[in-house]
């Protein structure tokens, strides 16, 4: 385990033109102590892409997007878990290890679209569209999940959408990214207030794809005016565009794909300046793993849940062992299989990705 001193110049190396030195140190003696700890818990500390510079770059034992971390978390002996995201994050990888204890360090570390729709609206969907399929985006609660068909993620949705022998599909909440893969697969998107649906979507004809009315907070802030802006005044620069954010900015990007793929295409391109349309964080955070490439910085747009987790309260968590994620056997077991029909869905498309280079496991 690396020293105190040890930690404080690994993030001054990494972080000096991203962090004032004087967080630098402050948050190193508490890395110091989260390490310590985890050590003596036997615990396994997963980062999302999204977490603060500091937190990614001092604790985390695996780095990744939400699914490959709980992925990742059901193939290691840890026995205690403690997942740095959002809770449908630490949900999933509940799902996917029931025998573990999962940890989430905040109890506020919510997410505005899992918020977006619940269990008994999807019920209300099946009954209102008796035998059309319902997909739902990982970033839902496992009571959405169990409640669902099958699941996707924004790498492998479209594929999802595919692999359904049906012309209607209900897709769920994230409208954009909806709209996103009706474009793709050709088919016409329908949208549903989340009080209810339009009657065009009671129409037979066409291929359909009915979207709910959720939108991630910080996505839907990204406007094809941002990238306008951006390539007035950088003419080399490559813009990168989550597919949660709204049709037109991911039309006018040079490349969509989820934070892993995003990671993977900066890696891979020669080019070097770069624009992510994603939460700011992660910006941060590819830039320090890839010093000799420039993010530009469009604004700070930080996603409130995901700043609900610090170090402070990771710190708290492995003391206090709080707070723990708990989901009813038999809502687990529905949310499984659709989970793990995703899965099949990906495997028969591509083999799983390779992780990044920054990504790492200690144990």
């Amino acid at each position: 385990m690396l020293r105190r001193e040890e930690i404080y110049e690994a993030l001054r190396t990494n972080l000096k033109d991203i962090v004032p030195e004087v967080e630098l140190r402050y948050k190193a003696e508490l890395a110091y102590e989260i390490n310590r700890l985890k050590k003596e818990k036997k615990a396994l500390i997963l980062a999302h892409h999204y977490m603060g510079p500091v937190l990614y770059h001092s604790i985390a034992d695996i780095r990744g997007d939400s699914l490959e971390l709980s992925r990742a978390a059901a193939q290691v002996e840890n026995d205690v878990i403690l997942f740095c995201g959002v809770r449908f994050m630490a949900e999933t990888a509940k799902i996917l290890s029931p025998e573990k204890t999962v940890l989430l360090p905040s109890e506020e570390a919510g997410c505005s679209l899992s918020e977006s729709i619940t269990a008994e609206d999807v019920r209300r969907l099946r009954e209102e569209f008796p035998g059309v399929p319902i997909v739902s985006y990982i970033n839902t609660s496992a009571a959405v999940k169990a409640e669902s068909d099958i699941c996707c993620t924004s790498g492998n949705c479209v594929a999802v959408v595919e692999s359904l022998d049906a012309d209607t599909v209900i897709f769920l909440p994230d409208e954009y990214l909806a709209r996103n893969v009706a474009r793709e697969t050709s088919r016409e998107v329908v949208g549903l207030m989340q009080s209810g649906s339009d009657d065009h979507a009671r129409q037979e004809n066409g291929c359909k794809l009915i979207s709910w009315r959720g939108r991630c907070e910080v996505h839907e802030k990204f406007s094809p005016e941002d990238i306008g802006n951006a390539r007035r005044q950088f003419s080399d620069v490559l813009i990168l565009a989550h597919p949660e954010c709204k049709p037109g900015v991911v039309e006018a990007s040079d490349f969509s794909g989820s934070t892993s793929a995003m990671i993977r295409f900066i890696q891979q391109s020669n080019a070097r300046r770069f624009l992510l349309l994603t939460e700011c964080a992660m910006g941060e955070n590819v830039a320090a793993s890839f010093p000799d490439k420039e993010m530009l910085r469009l604004c700070s747009v930080r996603c409130r849940y995901m700043n609900q987790i610090t170090l402070e309260k990771v710190l708290d968590s492995l003391r206090l062992r709080q707070y723990e994620i708990e989901i009813p056997e038999e809502t687990r077991i529905r949310a499984v299989h659709a989970l793990e029909r995703m899965l099949a869905v990906s495997a028969s498309v591509s083999p799983v990705p390779p992780r990044t280079p920054h990504m790492k496991v200690e144990f």
